[in-house]
């Protein structure tokens, strides 16, 4: 494959604090990445210095000659006083009528929701979620080399998450993303690079490659700390326990992941939780009997819904944007009356509100204060935590924690509006996009604090991995103004929809069937040629547990030869030979279950 852009030995410093420390890296013809790290560790300014927008400190920069490559961030930067129309399409210098019969632009225009803004409609009147699906439409509608994202999921719901994720991996060109949003990396990237401390490490796969490498890193180094260990066996057991895992390894690398997640119990006690919550919630939580809720401009969202959430319920609501999901909330939340029917709230009920919005934040305080401003102290599960040692968990590093308010990053200010809504100790949870600006480690630590939390909870999100993972069920909007309960998850919804005509809605298995281009896709085999492919794929899982277990015993004979060198000499040499032939099936394996999947 042919290389796009290569970084030679780069680094970049924003003040004192290096974000890229001689980083080397490369992107080549066909590539999907996705990017992860920690807020303000370096994602954004790698991918700007990796697209030309900025220029390193040191080292260099090459990009193949003639390289058309699009860059969508976080910025929506768009022309005043131009439409829509001129922004997506003008570029194309194309007629009407050339790219109203392209399948290709008109998918991308339906997919992303600009048919329903109207390609008349002037970007100057619009919110910052739709010009950036303004930009991320005008990137797409073009034929590139390379397309660069920086969070591209962010304001787009499940639907058009779904469909983006479909739209990139059937694309030719190379592509690298910023991500947080975990069921779209692993759907989407073909290799993973995490920005951490200044490097760039790269793994291959998607996010639950990643995310075992990475565990299995930690286990054999044993250099990171014993809490984002933990965190790590436990992400696994859900993986191996709840999704099915969505890439095909080995089996020896199976069982080691078994053998890894033995001893981790399920994630959350949901039964001791649910009686905890009873006792703390009594019998009444909320409920809204006979309610209609109308949107700002009267359009009726929901009519004669009687709903009623019960203590320690996990609910996950979905539905395309404008159904009502956030008016919904707002109305649990005791924000919004009815315009018909009731509320009614417990009187142990103390809710904890998670907003879109970043408005009710502190910016004359420290991070600190703005903690302790709410409480000093809290009880979690069996724990009781301080203001500064909650604020760490979330990522505030004591150093950090001093830091004014109104310095913060984006992501760090979500994190100190969840953070002070920890504090406040509620027994009803309301999150609307608790996932938007979170980085993947951050979103770990708030799904552990959430499997030992006692209480009710509904969250908003077009993050399907933490839907899954925090919620035990699933209702929608389906925009017929009824709450429709889905047994099925996500991926029922997604399959109602797209029953109901409103635009193809692809499945999961589509996705993951269809992550090469048709051309690059391995030709079925015959049945006889396929047993056969079969039976040396076994061979070779023999083969390498084989010469695992002779590997282990060469390096046990190694610890016994300490004070022999003519025989730690020799064990050396049986160890290479060892080592090469392992890898060398390892290879084999994997290119025979590639062509076989």
């Amino acid at each position: 494959m042919a290389n796009l852009i290569n970084l030679e030995q780069v680094s970049k410093s924003f003040g004192v604090k290096p974000l890229l420390d001689s980083v080397s890296l490369g992107v080549n013809e066909g590539e999907r990445i996705g990017v992860v790290g920690l807020n303000g560790g370096g994602k954004t300014t790698m991918l700007e210095v990796l697209a030309g927008i900025e220029e390193p400190d040191s080292g260099r920069v090459s990009r193949v000659g003639g390289l058309r490559m699009a860059v969508v961030t976080q910025r929506g930067v768009l022309p005043e006083g131009s439409t829509i129309g001129e922004v997506v399409l003008g570029p194309l210098g194309v007629a009407e009528h050339e790219w109203a019969g392209d399948a290709r632009i008109r998918s991308v225009l339906t997919g992303i929701g600009i048919d329903k803004l109207g390609l008349d409609a002037v970007v100057d009147g619009l919110s910052g979620g739709e010009r950036r699906r303004v930009a991320l439409a005008a990137a797409l509608v073009r034929d590139l080399d390379l397309l660069v994202l920086d969070e591209p999921t962010n304001h787009l719901d499940v639907e058009g998450v779904q469909w983006l994720a479909e739209h990139l991996v059937s694309r030719r060109n190379a592509l690298v993303v910023v991500t947080h949003d975990r069921w779209f990396l692993d759907t989407v990237a073909t290799r993973t690079w995490e920005v951490v401390g200044g490097r760039v490490e790269s793994y291959e796969g998607g996010y639950n490659d990643w995310i075992f490498a990475r565990a299995e890193r930690a286990r054999q180094a044993d250099a990171m700390e014993e809490r984002r260990r933990n965190l790590a066996r436990k992400e696994l057991a859900w993986l191996r326990r709840g999704a099915p895992a969505r890439t095909s390894k080995p089996k020896y690398r199976i069982e080691a992941a078994e053998a890894l997640i033995a001893n981790v119990p399920p994630p959350r006690d949901s039964v001791a939780l649910a009686s905890f919550a009873k006792r703390r919630l009594g019998r009444i939580v909320i409920e809204l009997e006979d309610a209609t809720l109308t949107a700002p401009d009267g359009r009726e969202l929901v009519r004669d819904l009687t709903w009623r959430l019960g203590p320690g319920e996990r609910i996950g609501l979905v539905g395309v944007n404008g159904s009502g999901k956030t008016t919904l909330l707002r109305t649990l939340a005791g924000e919004l009356e009815p315009a018909q029917g009731r509320r009614v709230q417990g009187a142990t009920v103390e809710i904890g509100w998670l907003r879109q919005e970043l408005d009710d934040l502190p910016t004359d305080m420290r991070v600190l204060e703005a903690v302790k401003d709410v409480a000093e102290r809290i009880t979690l599960g069996d724990k009781e935590i301080s203001a500064g040692q909650l604020a760490e968990r979330l990522g505030f590093t004591p150093a950090r924690q001093r830091t004014p308010v109104g310095d913060l990053s984006g992501g760090e200010r979500r994190r100190l509006q969840l953070t002070r809504v920890l504090m406040a100790e509620p027994n009803v949870l309301l999150l609307d996009e608790p996932t938007n600006d979170l980085d993947i480690d951050t979103l770990q630590q708030l799904e552990d604090l959430l499997d030992g939390w006692a209480g009710t909870l509904v969250v908003i999100s077009h993050d399907r991995y933490l839907v899954e993972r925090i919620c035990d069920s699933t209702w929608a909007l389906f925009g017929d103004g009824k709450l429709t309960n889905l047994p099925g998850g996500i991926e029922e919804y997604l399959r109602r929809r797209a029953a109901m005509g409103d635009g193809d809605v692809p499945s999961v298995a589509s996705t993951v069937a269809r992550s090469a281009d048709a051309e690059e896709q391995p030709k079925k085999r015959d049945g006889a040629a396929e047993r056969a492919a079969r039976k040396e794929l076994s061979r070779l899982e023999r083969l390498v547990a084989k010469l695992t277990e002779k590997e282990e015993k060469l390096h046990h004979g190694l610890a016994e030869a300490a004070t022999d060198p003519e025989r730690l000499q020799k064990l050396d040499a049986q160890l290479r030979e060892v080592v090469a032939e392992k890898e060398a099936a390892e290879e084999q394996w994997m290119e025979l279950a590639e062509d076989l999947d």
